[in-house]
């Protein structure tokens, strides 16, 4: 995993939870765990791209993209399992959902054809062992991704199950492609409206 990478994924993932500007560069730099000097050079490239003011994003939809861009591909394991949301509502591991499953709990758009979640790096063989309890291995329907563990922040929950932020769905959707990126645009609209609302 590219440290510096992760960083600026971890700033971008702030800031779009956070886009009116309430927080500070030091609070930035506290919640993505790296240095204020670091903060304030992404900042400053972001700005230079018409991204953001100081930390008030300023386009919203450009830094979506920009992040779809520059973002590392999670590492992915593959299961079948004939209930996966009733196992996760027992579970006591970490977790938060994304793509379809996620979407649908939000927006009620797409079909929920695969569960996707991403976990702890760490809880790999705890999963693994909870699944081949019921499941099984290779390509099905259940996807665990592994990628830094900041993918958790801000995760909300909806009918007893965990699910990544808005900012890091609409992301996720946008990178998954196909009749996802309509339902991350749609996403993304509703979004951006409640910003322009609260602001």
């Amino acid at each position: 995993m590219n440290p510096r990478g992760t960083l600026r994924e971890r700033i971008i993932r702030i800031l779009l939870n956070e886009p009116t500007g309430k927080l500070t560069m030091y609070r930035i730099a506290k919640e993505a765990q790296c240095t204020f000097p670091w903060v304030h050079e992404f900042l400053q490239k972001l700005q230079v791209k018409g991204l953001v003011q100081k930390t008030t994003v300023k386009d919203y939809n450009g830094l979506i993209k920009y992040w779809l861009e520059v973002k590392t591909k999670p590492e992915k394991i593959e299961y079948m399992h004939n209930d996966p949301l009733s196992m996760l509502r027992t579970t006591g591991l970490l977790y938060a959902l994304t793509t379809y499953q996620a979407e649908n709990l939000v927006q009620h758009y797409l079909f929920p054809s695969r569960t996707d979640l991403y976990i702890k790096r760490e809880d790999e063989d705890q999963w693994h062992h909870l699944i081949t309890q019921e499941g099984l291995v290779g390509k099905g329907n259940l996807r665990l991704l592994i990628a830094d563990n900041q993918v958790f922040y801000r995760s909300i929950e909806r009918r007893e199950l965990k699910i990544v932020s808005l900012p890091q769905l609409i992301v996720d959707l946008l990178e998954e492609g196909g009749v996802c990126t309509e339902a991350a645009q749609k996403l993304l609209e509703k979004v951006a409206t409640d910003i322009v609302r609260t602001s």
